[in-house]
């Protein structure tokens, strides 16, 4: 059966490296966790006020840290002993999240410090992010980084959801205190996971922290040609075609339901998502992985486009699984080449980027969405959020350079 063990997800990297299969264990189990309390510092926020303008907010309590501190974590990152500060960054995480518990415990009912806890995390999270992705390309060889990137994309798509049925589970049987507290006990798998891990110095002794360092992160990146492109190609997807603030618009008034329909668009995209991470096995083999970029990104605006010009929900939930899975193919490749030709003392930077383009991008392209549904309507927004996203490729696709990059010629 070897061709298919060649369609399923290649995980040559958990067999062949102890490492990576802590630190992926560690991560997944910290993926739900984290999503856990993302659920339920949603819910108790509703609970305490009513409003959905409340739990909106919740999202600018992350945001905010993340934009003000994440390109000086990368800083840090490329300054330090990144295992000393992933142990640092996530016993923070931790707790966080023992506060979180502890404040449901006691029934504290204050919306505010639910909020600095959130801007704190997010702080945290800011400075560890970056760092923890340099220890992949540390652990690995080059060869096996699209499927640890699969790898970690299936774990993603899982957390996504099995996370927010767990925490509704939890939450109605024991009460918000359970969510959170399981949140916390995931990150001692993640914190074993790191201490197993050799010093994590990066090569050349590092950097000084600064904004000279910040600056010198961002001049690589946009002068490199394959990595400048990776971030351009991720904005034009996630900006112009971002779909899920439109969701509940379309539900109502093009299909013609209510919160279910709403439930079964957001699923939609993760379902994909998770199909294309189980079936993941052939990227590893692919060579041109910049033109299988442009596809997957052309295919992904073009089938969310496509949402807006059907009625029938089963079509739309097609679209948007198949353009979920073309996400998946983008972030393999975006991950693997990013790892592959940035050097190791630029990685804390380089990744702090990535980490800030992966948050604001979305949530840029659900700002855009909304307002061009405000004035048009739901359909005139999904519709040319699509078709922007794929004329955005085509303009792309002048780099010639980026279309013919081949991996295994250049490695």
């Amino acid at each position: 059966m070897p061709g298919a063990r060649r369609l399923f997800a290649d995980v040559t990297p958990l067999r062949e490296s102890r490492e990576f299969r802590w630190l992926w264990a560690g991560q997944s189990l910290s993926s739900i966790g984290s999503m856990m309390t993302g659920v339920a510092v949603a819910i108790q926020t509703y609970d305490l006020t009513g409003s959905s303008v409340a739990v909106g907010a919740i999202s600018l309590a992350t945001l905010v840290p993340t934009l003000l501190l994440g390109l000086f974590g990368g800083s840090i990152a490329d300054a330090v002993d990144r295992r000393r500060l992933v142990l640092i960054t996530g016993g923070g995480l931790m707790l966080v999240s023992i506060v979180f518990a502890l404040q449901a415990v006691l029934d504290w009912r204050q919306v505010w410090l639910l909020y600095v806890l959130t801007a704190v995390g997010a702080a945290l999270a800011a400075v560890d992010t970056p760092a923890r992705r340099t220890f992949i390309p540390r652990v690995l060889p080059l060869e096996r980084l699209p499927a640890a990137a699969a790898l970690s994309q299936l774990s993603f798509q899982v957390a996504i959801i099995a996370a927010p049925v767990l925490a509704g589970v939890l939450i109605a049987a024991v009460g918000l205190e359970a969510a959170y507290g399981l949140d916390a006990l995931t990150f001692l798998a993640v914190l074993y996971s790191v201490r197993r891990l050799p010093p994590m110095p990066p090569e050349g002794g590092g950097s000084t922290v600064g904004l000279r360092s910040v600056l010198e992160g961002l001049k690589y990146a946009v002068n490199h040609k394959l990595i400048g492109m990776i971030f351009l190609i991720d904005l034009n997807a996630t900006v112009l075609a971002m779909p899920t603030a439109l969701f509940p618009a379309l539900a109502a008034t093009h299909f013609g339901g209510g919160p279910q329909t709403v439930g079964y668009l957001y699923a939609a995209i993760g379902v994909g998502g998770l199909v294309a991470a189980v079936l993941s096995g052939p990227l590893g083999h692919l060579r041109h992985q910049g033109r299988a970029m442009l596809i997957s990104v052309a295919i992904w605006g073009a089938a969310i486009g496509s949402v807006g010009l059907t009625r029938n929900l089963w079509l739309a939930v097609a679209l948007l699984a198949t353009a979920g899975a073309a996400d998946i193919v983008t972030t393999v490749f975006r991950a693997t080449i990013l790892q592959t030709k940035t050097p190791d003392e630029l990685r804390g930077r380089l990744n702090s980027l990535d980490f800030i383009i992966g948050l604001g991008g979305p949530n840029l392209g659900n700002v855009r969405a909304g307002a061009v549904a405000g004035l048009f309507g739901p359909v005139t927004g999904i519709l040319t959020g699509g078709a922007a996203c794929v004329l955005g490729i085509l303009a792309l696709t002048s780099s010639k350079t980026f279309r013919r990059y081949d991996a295994k010629a250049d490695g």
